[in-house]
């Protein structure tokens, strides 16, 4: 049978991916270094065995939502959770975007953002950042002022760049932009500052985060946004039904009892990427100040894909990031424990000094 074509919109495009290799050292897709509390492990186990596996789960996952909302100071209702904070966006997308309609990004960000609104059918406008990656607010305002855009992003901390929004930058947004906003937080807990607390039923502010990196649970994929009260019953609409399995409800749940736990590890993460911030400072190589669990470099010496090659020959992993616009020779390391850390730092020495 003749292959059926894929949307002719879409022909172009390739699903997001970081490419793998396998290295005894990885660190190229931002995930924690350190695995979850044996406790909640323990938890979890017993938490299979006492769900009803032939009954639908809380379509609404309220248990769930109680407790990120308790979390964050604000009620349930303004919670909305997802499989990943990538369903969550789309989710956003597929309510307010579509065809005829602009999607509005400040590059270089996450690229995720403007394949899904591709996929959805919006047209992107992407304005851009500075050389040393932040964001004017009259780019913001001139970008948006011209798109007109049903959505429109910000990542904070930035991926790649891993530099925190400012404030008034959102703020500038939410006085120009037409639509919803989404300040895209997945590493906002290495950050020194949140818009959630922005976030009102008066205002069209979504912020957006992850289970993901800093409560340790990738493999999970569960992520959620905090929102109006009206936003979150419109996520209704988009979403499938029962589209949040009950394991996955139960094992959130039971992560927001080990905050304290997640605080600690955030804590490590932190002095890491201080570390390996410290001795790029030593070396012939550029960095960018990072608010996350990750670090932008160039090395000056080289170009970055002899560098990136020569870590892997040493078998370190980090992610070129060399052919996205805006981001020549730069490539980005994830922070992962002591002991990968220390590694990562002495090849980087060996290599580049």
């Amino acid at each position: 049978m003749p292959r059926v074509p894929l949307r002719s919109d879409l022909q172009a495009m390739q699903g997001y991916h970081s490419p793998q290799v396998e290295v005894p050292i990885r660190l190229n897709t931002n995930e924690a270094p350190f695995a979850p509390p044996q406790e909640w492990l323990d938890e979890v186990s017993v938490a299979a065995k006492d769900i009803a596996w032939n009954r639908y789960p809380d379509r609404a996952a309220w248990d769930l939502r109680r407790g990120i909302a308790e979390l964050h100071g604000v009620s349930a209702e303004q919670v909305f959770v997802a499989n990943g904070s990538n369903e969550v966006l789309q989710c956003i997308l597929m309510a307010y975007s579509g065809a005829g309609r602009n999607v509005t990004m400040f590059s270089p960000t996450y690229q995720l953002h403007a394949h899904i609104a591709k996929v959805v059918g919006a047209n992107v406008v992407e304005g851009r950042r500075r050389a040393d990656f932040t964001l004017d607010p009259n780019e913001i305002s001139e970008v948006v002022g011209a798109a007109q855009p049903a959505v429109s992003f910000l990542c904070s901390p930035n991926n790649p760049t891993g530099m925190v929004e400012p404030r008034e930058n959102i703020e500038a947004l939410l006085s120009c932009a037409p639509g919803v906003v989404v300040v895209d937080e997945a590493y906002a807990q290495f950050s020194p500052w949140s818009a959630l607390e922005l976030v009102n039923d008066d205002t069209p502010l979504v912020v957006s985060r992850t289970f993901s990196k800093t409560w340790s649970m990738a493999a999970a994929r569960l992520g959620y946004l905090v929102g109006p009260r009206w936003l979150v019953e419109d996520m209704e609409a988009v979403v499938l039904p029962y589209h949040l399995d009950a394991l996955k409800q139960r094992a959130g749940v039971l992560a927001l009892k080990y905050v304290s736990d997640m605080e600690h590890r955030v804590r490590d993460i932190v002095a890491g990427r201080n570390l390996i911030e410290q001795a790029f400072a030593a070396l012939p190589i550029t960095s960018w100040p990072s608010g996350a669990n990750f670090v932008l470099f160039r090395p000056d010496n080289m170009s970055g894909k002899t560098l990136w090659k020569e870590l892997l020959d040493r078998g370190v992993l980090v992610r070129d990031c060399s052919s996205w616009q805006g981001l020549a020779e730069c490539l980005r390391v994830t922070v992962g424990t002591n002991e990968e850390n220390a590694a990562f730092i002495a090849a980087v020495k060996e290599i580049a000094q």
